[in-house]
This record gives structure tokens, sequence and C-alpha cells, in this order.
């Protein structure tokens, strides 16, 4: 069973888990701050999704809108990218044994992240506005080449701006945005033709070929 919710930080959401059979997490351009079995980890940015096996024990988050964890947790994205990482390998042990004892002392781990959270962004600079404005024009579907120009970036300080804040360049993650939207649009019940349409890609079938690269999986299958 999995519920979220959204948390007092901006743009993130908290989520807790408890697998009860096959599952599939699907890249989303996010990072998150994790705790399972009283082990703190981070999960980087996803290039493809992968199956989940139930297994009964409780998983709890903070998931990071795109550009944001890095700057919060100190380690550029494509550090982690596709990899579950105990924070202990990212952090001082003692930190790490410090932020341990709290969330595992919160009446729900899942807030005791969200006070870390909130603790590491009160110490942290703000946001860089550029990258909220770099993941929202390829959120937009504007080509890679546009949002360059129109930021005043050249495709290569573009490139290596996306890899450290979203873990990969801008091409792979303008993919991953638009898997999100399509998703979201289909489960309202829009006709995965219209969908594609509405989302930017060139046809149905060129819909159905880029779930299947991003998630191993087809549409029919996320959607039923």
């Amino acid at each position: 069973m999995y519920t979220e919710r959204p948390s007092r930080l901006p743009g993130a959401v908290l989520w807790t888990s408890v697998p009860d059979g096959t599952g599939r997490v699907l890249p989303d351009g996010c990072m998150d701050l994790l705790w399972h079995e009283g082990r703190l980890l981070v999960a980087g940015p996803d290039t493809r999704g992968y199956a989940t096996e139930g297994g009964g024990t409780r998983w709890a988050g903070v998931r990071f809108p795109p550009g944001t964890a890095p700057a919060l947790l100190g380690v550029p994205a494509h550090e982690v990218r596709d990899r579950r990482v105990p924070l202990a390998d990212l952090w001082p042990a003692a930190e790490v044994r410090r932020l341990t004892a709290r969330v595992g002392a919160a009446p729900d781990p899942v807030l005791g992240l969200e006070l870390a959270a909130l603790s590491r962004a009160a110490d942290a600079d703000p946001p860089d506005p550029l990258l909220s404005r770099i993941a929202a024009a390829l959120d937009a579907g504007r080509p890679v080449a546009r949002t360059a120009d129109e930021l005043g970036l050249g495709a290569r300080r573009l490139h290596r701006r996306s890899l450290a804040a979203f873990g990969y360049g801008p091409k792979t993650l303008a993919r991953v945005l638009r898997l999100q939207r399509a998703l979201a649009l289909a489960r309202t019940g829009v006709p995965l033709a219209e969908t594609a349409a509405r989302s930017g890609y060139a046809d149905q079938a060129h819909l159905t070929r880029e779930v299947r690269e991003l998630t191993g999986a087809r549409p029919t299958e996320l959607l039923g």
C-alpha cells in the first residue's frame, strides 16, 4: 500500500509504502531521502523503471522536486543516478548517527524525515531559480535548444548544470517529464492516441515505444 501527501517543504512530497505485491517505480526526475528498517538512504534520479517485490516492510520517504535535492543533500545528482545509496556513504558518520536517532525517535519516521529536510533547507542557500526555470521549460515541452537560448545558456553549460542538478542531461530530463505528463493525462481517462498528441509525442506508437524504453512496460500495463 502506498500513500503520499504534500510536505511543508515547498514542492516536496511525503510518502509511505508497504509493498504487498509486485510493483513498479517509474522515473520522475526526483530524488528521495528514504527510511527503511532503521537506515537512511538517498535514492538518486532514475533513468528507467524497475520492479519491486512485496516484502511487508515499511518504507518512508521525502521526495524532492527535480533539481532541488543536490543542494540539500550535498551530492551532485549524477553521482547517485540509478542508485540507492546509504546516507552514511555521503555524509560524516557522526551526523548520520544523530539524524538516524532523530528520525527513529519521531512518532512516525516520515515526520522525522520531513523535519530533517526542513532543517537542511533552513541552513542551505535557497533553490537556484534557474534550475526551476529549466525544469519548468522542459516540462512544458519546450525544445532543449530553445530552452538554452531563452535562459541565456549555451548547450554545453545547460548540459553541465542539468547533470549536477537533475542527474542527467536536459534531453533525458525532457523525456522523463514528458512520460510523467502522459501517464498523468492517461490516468484521467484520455485515450492513448489523444494523450500522445497532447503530451508531445509524434503518435501513439511513439508514446508506446518511449514508455517501454523508460519503464520496461507497455502503457496499458501501467494504467491497468
